[in-house]
């Protein structure tokens, strides 16, 4: 054990000083002198790389030039991939792994401690933690690369903002090859944040800590919760710097570069197939590959038969049927992926079409967010100054996504008979996995109804009116006392009260946004020139903003106890809906106490109690740029016992992974049942570590007021 860290120790430094001395790793892997100078993995070694994408697609020939010399931004044309090579960092460190999203590559977790009275095999088993984590910090930075692995940027193009912004590609995130598990299954690797590439453009290819914990933390966070999504591995930080400016108001600041290691069957996209795309009329773009159609089938050929083979099966000798049973399965995908998003209030925030997985897995976490106080029209990316990927019109932006979809098949899939399916299955199946989420949601166990599709609308009407909180309300609702009559029922009208917005919190939700003589310009403009102010696109902003200076005039006007009761009020009435529609539910049944304990199951089965708020990610970032990992990890990784932080003190190397296990934990459980461990964790917890006032909350407690202040771009 000693020499296995001894020699992961040479390796790291070695790699540490080709970063210092800001040399790029060796020549492509391949030859006999690349494998030679590579450190040698231990823990990593088993994995097996086979790059089917490589050899089945168009890789570009590498453009005259030394093979160290850092890529040039250029259109690429005629290929998929760009052979590139990760960019070193300076003196890497692990934040966190994944052991669940590791498990799918055959990496086993490390062996646990064997607790008091056996030291020796602790010692042990610290040493071949520390050893995994020297490992994971240099191969999955980039500083050092596995045997068989072939690094290479993807091509594509993407609609953004409604918009065709020609050539994207992979600016930040490199291909390292495709792991073949014992199982069978396939696994791509990708490192986010690794160095530039042909598709930077002007940037450097970098990520920084906050925005990779952030894309770390969501990615396990929604597998957990049981959407489709890829997978995050691990998060490596650095001493490296880059300069930010995070909210674009002209204040940048220096941050620590940090790379994400992904993991999912493909990252290939919608926008993958938009590289074919002719000139746009409206930005007079186009993709790189025009009229390479010969491409457009390889592709064809490559996704459908290394990921939809039964599709590929069922129609052999007929490419037509077989692009548009394809086609229909990503419909029917994307429309399943949206419905769990609204039903867990994500928000995705930068729905483009180079953001939408061929899989239906949720891709490309930037500035997202989840729902906190219900609102329709929330919009998670400050940058999103149009509300065009709202919460409420994820739905449909999905659906427009697929249409562009649907154009760059052409010609291999007809444009009308995409078009046919696209309307024929896309709204259907969305409503059909939309109502059945929520009917599980509502706890309703035996038959669908038809006015199952009213209740779940009232309920959000009725969440939307009282400003409650999403995901709180839901599991509280598993706690309603379905008896007509209950005692119990004004002691949980006041629970779900307490779930509502504050006095204080509508008043900063409803503030006014635009300065005053901005919106008596756009009044005058409204008045004497409507097309222009149509065409400059600030309508819709001017009548949201004199909704929100009404409602905030109603609100100056409202007592605390005036709230109160209207709240109450509000829910009584949607409750007294809702229980009649239980008692429905139960009709007929013969053993109660069972229907009542499937009502039960299947509620705390489908409403999380935890969640990744934007106030648990920034504390977990807030500690991370400090030098404290705890969050991050915390998010996670299995919890050590939560009894150790009782009684008696811990060094800071046992503390810091104990507070880093902690939140990812809560994360890995969020359909915790009544008395399981996360509540233990939760308990745990050292008072006065985070926050922005210093003290620690409930993660499973409404946020604080500042956590509404806080900005994603």
């Amino acid at each position: 054990m000693a020499s296995l860290r001894t020699g992961l120790g040479t390796s790291l430094a070695a790699a540490r000083v080709l970063s210092l001395r800001g040399r790029r790793p060796p020549p492509a892997p391949g030859c006999a002198s690349a494998a030679a100078m590579e450190p040698a993995p231990r823990w990593l070694a088993g994995l097996r790389f086979d790059n089917r994408a490589l050899r089945e697609l168009p890789v570009e020939a590498p453009p005259p030039g030394p093979e160290d010399a850092p890529p040039e931004p250029r259109p690429v044309r005629g290929a998929c991939f760009a052979r590139v090579r990760p960019a070193p960092l300076r003196q890497p460190r692990l934040v966190a792994l994944s052991e669940p999203a590791l498990a799918l590559l055959g990496l086993g977790a490390p062996p646990a401690g064997a607790g008091a009275g056996a030291g020796a095999e602790d010692a042990a088993a610290r040493e071949a933690r520390e050893a995994r984590e020297a490992e994971a910090a240099l191969f999955f930075s980039g500083n050092a690369l596995l045997p068989g692995a072939e690094p290479a940027a993807h091509c594509y193009c993407g609609h953004q903002f409604g918009q065709f912004a020609g050539q994207l590609g992979d600016g930040a995130a490199m291909y390292l090859g495709e792991v073949c598990a014992a199982s069978g299954e396939r696994w791509e690797l990708q490192l986010k944040g690794a160095g530039p590439t042909p598709f930077s453009r002007q940037a450097d290819g970098r990520k920084v800590l906050r925005s990779s914990i952030r894309e770390f933390l969501c990615s396990e966070a929604m597998f957990h919760l049981g959407v489709p999504t890829t997978r995050a591995g691990a998060c490596v930080t650095s001493q490296s710097m880059v300069v930010r400016d995070v909210f674009y108001d002209g204040n940048p600041k220096r941050e620590p570069c940090a790379v994400v290691l992904r993991i999912a069957p493909t990252f290939l996209r919608f926008g993958s197939f938009e590289i074919f795309k002719s000139t746009d009329e409206h930005t007079g773009r186009a993709g790189p590959s025009v009229g390479r159609n010969d491409i457009r089938i390889q592709m064809l050929d490559y996704v459908i038969g290394t990921f939809y083979p039964e599709i590929q099966a069922t129609h052999v000798g007929d490419s037509v049927q077989r692009n548009a049973a394809f086609f229909r399965e990503v419909t029917r995908r994307t429309a399943r992926m949206v419905a769990e998003w609204q039903c867990v209030g994500f928000c995705h925030g930068v729905l483009n079409t180079d953001n939408m997985s061929v899989m239906g897995l949720t891709i490309d976490y930037g500035p997202f967010g989840f729902l906190d106080r219900y609102d329709s029209d929330h919009v998670c990316n400050a940058s999103d100054n149009t509300g065009r990927y709202a919460y409420n019109k994820q739905p449909e932006v999905c659906k427009w996504n697929l249409q562009k979809l649907a154009e760059a098949l052409e010609p291999e899939l007809p444009l009308a008979l995409a078009e046919a399916i696209l309307a024929e299955d896309y709204d259907a199946e969305f409503r059909r996995h939309y109502l059945y989420k929520m009917r599980r949601k509502l706890g309703l166990v035996r038959a669908a109804c038809e006015e199952d599709a009213t209740l779940v609308a009232r309920l959000l009407e009725t969440m939307q009116q009282t400003g409650a909180d999403f995901t709180n309300t839901f599991y509280l609702l598993s706690s309603f006392p379905v008896e007509a009559g209950s005692l119990d029922l004004a002691d949980f009208l006041t629970a779900l009260t307490t779930q509502c917005a504050s006095l204080e919190e509508l008043r900063l939700a409803f503030r006014p946004q635009m300065d005053p003589r901005q919106l008596s310009m756009m009044l005058m403009l409204a008045q004497s020139n409507p097309q222009l102010l149509a065409l400059i696109g600030t309508q819709a902003n001017v009548t949201k903003e004199l909704e929100r200076m009404e409602q905030q005039s109603r609100l100056e006007q409202l007592s605390p106890a005036e709230l109160l009761s209207r709240n109450r009020g509000q829910w009584a009435d949607w409750l007294q809906e809702y229980r009649a529609r239980l008692e429905k539910d139960r009709e007929g049944v013969g053993d109660a106490a069972a229907w009542q304990a499937e009502h039960v199951r299947v509620m705390r089965a489908t409403n999380p109690k935890y969640i990744l708020r934007n106030y648990i990610a920034q504390d977990a970032i807030a500690a991370a740029e400090n030098g404290d990992f705890s969050e991050a990890r915390t998010l996670s990784i299995l919890p050590l016992s939560p009894a150790c932080s009782r009684g008696r003190s811990l060094q800071p190397a046992v503390l810091l992974p104990l507070q880093v296990r902690r939140v990812l934990k809560l994360l890995e459980a969020p359909y915790c049942m009544e008395g399981e461990a996360t509540e233990a964790l939760e308990a745990a917890e050292p008072e006065g570590t985070s926050g922005a006032a210093g003290r620690r909350r409930s993660y499973s407690s409404r946020p604080p007021l500042w956590a509404a202040e806080l900005c994603v771009t």
